[in-house]
């Protein structure tokens, strides 16, 4: 993979992880109180172009 590409594929990645826990925090200060709670929570990447599914699912505890 050539410089550019990595370059393109860092700055996606970073957007990704900052808008989505922005998103994640905005959520959980709405649902008021979270403590002890636990929430699934699921990624799915998708490349049109590239025939990509990628998922991540994990627990997010309140």
């Amino acid at each position: 993979m050539n410089e550019d590409f990595n370059m393109s594929m860092r700055k996606f990645l970073k957007q990704v992880g900052v808008t989505s826990q922005q998103a994640i925090e905005e959520a959980m200060r709405n649902a008021g109180d979270t403590t002890g709670k636990s929430f699934e929570a699921k990624m799915v990447l998708t490349i049109d172009g590239l025939a990509l599914e990628h998922v991540v699912t994990s627990k997010i505890q309140g």
